[in-house]
């Protein structure tokens, strides 16, 4: 009973996710057939594949994201902003950029709060989720500030992970990007994502969740779970229950 009410509570914060590097045009069908059957937030697809969920999501609620600058998180600004308004024109509602976390490592902060306006500016009124990388990070500082600086910027809201590192998302630097948020108002969100596969692990963000924020405070435009295994995890939890 405890896993379906978790399961009932992520499956609609979910981003159905493929990223692969073989992902096909079959496998966006799959992935869209399974995001317009089972309520989930909106898919996270390669930007290639935007126009084609577009196709197959006509008309379904739910939102189509895309990655830029990804996943190396460079600092050309032109080809960013350049594939933001590529993939807007094609169909994508909300766009995960890659924060030039490199440069905030060498004190260069500037060089990706630079990236993160311009794409800001080029998104106009689409959602700007801004991936931090914070397994690269490393350290709780270096996490602030990059939450900091991104919100600053103009993220709708951060993202803990590309999920090519070996360290995804985790609670720790999950709980230091919460904080960030309710410092600059609480209306921003969250994104987890990267290695989280089940329905305790989705529990485990909630909980972290309601804990710093509220319990009211994760709905699908402040919260989303990232991730691909996970929807199969959710939907057999709330067979039981069906």
């Amino acid at each position: 009973m405890i896993e379906a009410d978790t399961a009932r509570r992520a499956l609609p914060l979910l981003d159905l996710t493929d990223l692969g590097d073989g992902c096909t045009g079959a496998a966006i069908e799959a992935l869209c057939a399974a995001a317009r059957a089972g309520g989930v937030a909106a898919v996270c697809v390669w930007p290639r594949f935007v126009a084609p969920s577009a196709r197959h999501l006509a008309g379904a609620d739910v939102r189509i994201a895309t990655v830029i600058n990804f996943p190396a998180g460079g600092e050309d600004v032109d080809r960013a902003v350049a594939d933001t308004r590529a993939a807007l024109a094609d169909g994508a509602d909300e766009i995960d950029l890659v924060l030039p976390y490199r440069a905030l490592i060498e004190g260069r902060p500037a060089s990706a709060r630079g990236m993160v306006e311009a794409v800001r500016a080029a998104c106009g009124t689409a959602c700007l989720k801004v991936i931090l990388e914070t397994g690269m990070l490393e350290t709780p500082g270096l996490i602030d500030g990059a939450s900091r600086l991104a919100l600053a910027a103009g993220a709708d809201m951060i993202k803990t992970s590309t999920g090519k590192t070996a360290v995804s998302a985790t609670p720790e630097a999950a709980d230091i990007m919460l904080h960030a948020i309710r410092d600059a108002g609480g209306t921003r969100g969250l994104k987890v994502s990267g290695g989280i596969r089940t329905v305790a692990d989705a529990a485990r963000y909630l909980a972290l969740v309601d804990r710093i924020m509220g319990p009211d405070w994760a709905t699908p435009e402040t919260f989303r779970i990232g991730a691909s295994g996970l929807h199969a995890a959710l939907l057999a939890a709330l067979e039981p229950a069906a």
